[in-house]
């Protein structure tokens, strides 16, 4: 049975009127949600995305995955799992769509170094500067010549916020992961309305662990073309138990779940397949089928699991996703062998220094000749502004945009600004 969204959820923050300049008088064919999807798809921050590293840059080799390529997957995950489920397909889709399109140059390392600079406005955090994209910084409508943004509609900005939550709570302490800066609460009021619980809505939920099945899977692959991950460490009881201990660690659970999820991986004839990939034609076709099994074996579970636990309809504020504790044991043990092998190699961590490096040059570059440095539109934010944090903030919004080539040719071209770093 398909959710039945209403008019609250497809409310936006400022009505829209018909679109102009048509040449015939057919009305509207796309609900409010396919339009809501073709925001997001043809927006500028979701392109730039092509120049984004997922786990290695964008220019590594000839097939990387960017967070735009990483994003479409997790996107076309989304639809599937929310169909599924009888969930809107294009609300879901949209979700997936817009879960990374808040990130910096340089992915979570840039959210690292830009949260240190904006310890004056608030921090960063990638997830709250989505909606700050959706609902300011991404040209689409204006109100007495003020931005929102794309103008979502209320369930797609819920469908965005998978932490919906300020970075300060009501007591002062402080979240450290959030959906929404301080100064964007009113917006994170709005979206939430009809919530009665700190619940994400159900579409975020699919959004979410998309995103992991996305992560784990499909970045093993990438691993194994590279050349840096080898599938056969499965079979390597001790460096295997060396990895679980640190994948528990980073990604949660216990170690024996993630040695036990080693155990069912082993016993896939195609995962033991593709542990032999050779680089042929053979080795290509078998890795590419062991990434669609296992992609649908994680998809049918979590169907299956969620319509099993949940009675009667399912749909934002109705139901909770489920994730078999052996489909989620298993996408942990593939993120570590994804991540910790890269993120572990001496080179990659000097990298990463060399890449907060760079965004703390051209932070302090910006800075110095604001609004002068600025893109013409930032530059008219910097002047609006009423205080140094909101002027800081401005600094932090213009950066995070980049793409990193263009990152690294403002820091390229101040390397010798001395003094301000």
């Amino acid at each position: 049975m398909n959710y039945q969204y209403d008019s609250a959820d497809l409310a936006r923050r400022a009505p829209e009127g018909e679109k102009g300049s048509q040449l015939t008088d057919l009305d509207e064919h796309r609900d409010a949600f396919a339009r809501d999807r073709a925001r997001v798809l043809h927006s500028a921050a979701l392109r730039r995305l092509a120049d984004k590293t997922q786990v290695v840059g964008p220019r590594d080799g000839d097939t990387p995955r960017t967070r735009l390529t990483h994003s479409l997957e997790v996107a076309q995950i989304s639809r599937s799992i929310g169909s599924g489920l009888g969930l809107n397909p294009d609300l879901c889709e949209m979700a997936g769509l817009t879960h990374d399109i808040g990130h910096p140059p340089y992915g979570h390392n840039g959210e690292v170094a830009l949260n240190e600079l904006a310890a004056g406005c608030g921090g960063f955090e990638g997830n709250a500067q989505t909606l700050r994209i959706l609902t300011r910084l991404e040209p689409k409508v204006l109100v007495r010549g003020s931005s929102l943004g794309l103008n979502l509609t209320r369930a797609a900005l819920d469908a965005a916020c998978k932490y919906p939550r300020t970075r300060t709570n009501a007591d002062g302490t402080v979240n450290r992961k959030y959906g929404a800066y301080d100064e964007d609460a009113h917006i994170l009021a709005w979206l939430r309305e009809g919530h009665t619980d700190d619940m994400p809505p159900m579409e975020a939920q699919v959004m979410d662990c998309s995103d992991d099945i996305a992560y784990s899977v499909h970045d093993v692959e990438d691993g194994i073309v590279s050349g840096r991950v080898d599938l056969k460490v499965l079979w390597d009881l001790v460096e295997l138990a060396a990895l679980a201990e640190k994948g528990a660690k980073a990604f949660g659970g216990t170690a024996d779940e993630l040695i036990d999820a080693a155990a069912r991986l082993r016993s896939l004839p195609i995962v033991s397949a593709a542990a032999d990939f050779d680089f042929s034609l053979t080795g290509y076709v078998t890795l590419k089928k062991m990434t669609s099994e296992l992609v649908g074996r994680y998809v049918g579970a979590v169907i299956a699991a969620t319509l099993s636990a949940n009675d009667g309809s399912i749909g934002r504020m109705h139901g909770r996703l489920v994730i078999p504790p052996e489909a989620d044991a298993e996408v942990r043990l593939l993120k570590t062998v994804a991540v910790l092998y890269v993120m572990d190699m001496p080179a990659h961590i000097a990298r990463q220094d060399r890449q907060r490096d760079r965004i703390r040059r051209v932070y302090y570059y910006l800075t110095a000749g604001a609004p002068g440095t600025l893109d013409t539109m930032f530059a008219a934010w910097w002047n609006e502004a009423e205080t140094d944090a909101e002027r800081q903030r401005v600094i932090i919004d213009q950066i995070a945009s980049m793409t990193e080539s263009r990152l690294e040719r403002t820091a390229k071209k101040v390397a010798s600004f001395e003094g301000y770093f």
